[in-house]
């Protein structure tokens, strides 16, 4: 029985000492600064679409290597809301852009930031061009929706921007219709 007793007090001590470690190393804290991305500039315009982007980061405050898994951007523009625009985006790390569409996962290290570019691509639907499209434009709001892993489990983060109505008409060169 004492032996017993023994072997339980070595697993306590020692998941005591695994839980300090753990603490001592710290994990990673991994936070989206959308509400600092830069001004949207036009990337293209042609007479059915407009292209805007933006760019933010990511920075890990925490001590341990983090990992972005996955990063999208989710255009809130139901055609209920208004079915003149088709609203679409992503986000790209800085510099790497692809043209699938896809996030590929990223490191990054305790302490250290990543420049992420946000591109959203506002296309005229029946019929029109896209300065008619836009005279009739309503506010944006955009969910940038990201998957960071680290020593824990997965978490999910969700951030919001929108971008308003006078914002891309200023930027397409339009003027609002008062409707």
């Amino acid at each position: 029985m004492t032996v017993l007793y023994i072997i339980l007090v070595v697993l306590l001590v020692l998941a005591l000492v695994v839980k300090c470690f753990l603490l001592k190393e710290g994990n990673t804290q991994v936070l989206l600064h959308a509400e600092t991305h830069t001004p949207f500039t036009v990337e293209k315009m042609t007479e059915d679409c407009l292209v805007l982007s933006s760019r933010t980061e990511f920075t890990n405050t925490g001590s341990q290597c983090a990992t972005i898994v996955d990063c999208l951007l989710r255009t809130q523009l139901p055609y209920e809301q208004y079915d003149g625009i088709e609203a679409w985006g992503k986000v790209e790390r800085e510099g790497t852009p692809r043209e699938d569409d896809y996030f590929e996962a990223t490191l990054i290290e305790g302490g250290e930031k990543l420049a992420v570019k946000i591109i959203v691509r506002l296309t005229a639907r029946k019929g029109m061009d896209i300065r008619t499209a836009l005279t009739h434009m309503v506010d944006l709001p955009m969910d940038i929706i990201y998957t960071q892993l680290g020593r824990r489990p997965w978490i999910m983060g969700k951030e919001r921007i929108v971008l308003t109505s006078e914002e891309i008409a200023r930027l397409a060169g339009v003027e609002l219709a008062n409707d």
